[in-house]
């Protein structure tokens, strides 16, 4: 037979769980919240004319090494696009982003622009011996590559 203190305390080992569960909730919401604000922003500043000036000039060079693309004056697109995409990557890396939300909205984006840019980042960290350089972008493309042969393996 339970006696009151047994029935108190259990109401509140079960309050406590209940106040545990719904900050935890709160928690986790609030970081989708965040990480969508992040990506938002990151989306404003994609939209921006100065990125899609940049972004349009490194599509439309014909350079294949980074000393072509410094003679073919393309060094502050490359950079401006470069450092984006690096930026989101380390954030897909450390899971501060959903690579998912990033697929969705920068997936097309970030696969052209990787293949165009690919061998100027092989020769950059080859000459400078840099074999780190553009790693997040690399990974960022990677990663954006597995999403979608994984929806690809799903729909069939």
């Amino acid at each position: 037979m339970l006696d009151i203190p047994s029935i108190s305390a259990i109401v509140a080992a079960v309050g406590v769980i209940i106040g545990v569960t719904l900050a935890y909730l709160e928690i986790r919401a609030l970081v989708k919240e965040r990480q969508t604000d992040v990506v938002m922003g990151l989306f404003s500043t994609f939209g921006s004319k100065e990125f899609q000036e940049a972004q349009g000039k490194v599509l439309a060079m014909e350079a294949k090494s980074f000393n072509e693309v410094m003679i073919q004056g393309y060094r502050s697109s490359l950079v401006t696009v470069g450092v984006f995409f690096e930026g989101i990557g380390v954030l897909v890396q450390r899971k501060l982003v959903d690579v998912r939300l990033v697929d969705d909205l920068f997936g097309e984006a970030i696969q052209v622009i990787w293949e165009k840019l690919k061998p100027i980042v092989a020769d950059y960290r080859k000459q400078f011996n840099q074999p780190l350089w553009g790693e997040w972008f690399e990974h960022l493309y990677n990663e954006t590559l597995k999403r979608e042969q994984r929806l690809q393996q799903t729909q069939q």
